[in-house]
């Protein structure tokens, strides 16, 4: 019997991640898997929209990350600074995550909702596996 391989929530990877790197960068922004609610003006929201184990040990969700700003430009600088922001977390807290590959680069998608400027682009994110407990 092959040994089961467990993975960790990639949403909740990324999300501490950026929301750490963010405020590093003195970007209080929140990030999470929802829409806040109350909503703020500005935020980052993350949903897992598929991926797949690749092998073994890594597990690759594709993550699509929505920034929602006051103005169009204010929404593509905030989505340009979480872009980059990703493509520097490979080898954070060690090797759980090792790449970050670019599947859909940014793009205006207005919130069909609110009407407010939104810019999604969307990452797949190498997560190395754990042996479970037995």
């Amino acid at each position: 019997m092959a040994t089961p391989i467990g993975f960790p929530d990639g949403v909740a990877v990324v999300r501490a991640y950026l929301r750490d790197a963010l405020v590093a960068r003195g970007e209080d922004v929140p990030v999470g898997a929802r829409v806040p609610n109350p909503r703020p003006s500005r935020f980052v929201r993350l949903e897992r929209i598929g991926g797949t184990r690749l092998d073994l040990v890594t597990d690759r969700p594709r993550i699509d990350v929505h920034c929602w700003a006051d103005t169009e430009a204010a929404a593509m600088d905030l989505a340009q600074l979480a872009r980059a922001l990703l493509f520097a977390m490979p080898g954070w807290r060690g090797a759980v995550a090792y790449d970050v590959v670019e599947v859909g680069g940014p793009n205006v998608l207005p919130d069909p909702e609110s009407e407010q400027p939104r810019v999604v682009f969307a990452v797949e994110v190498s997560l190395r596996g754990r042996t479970l407990a037995p």
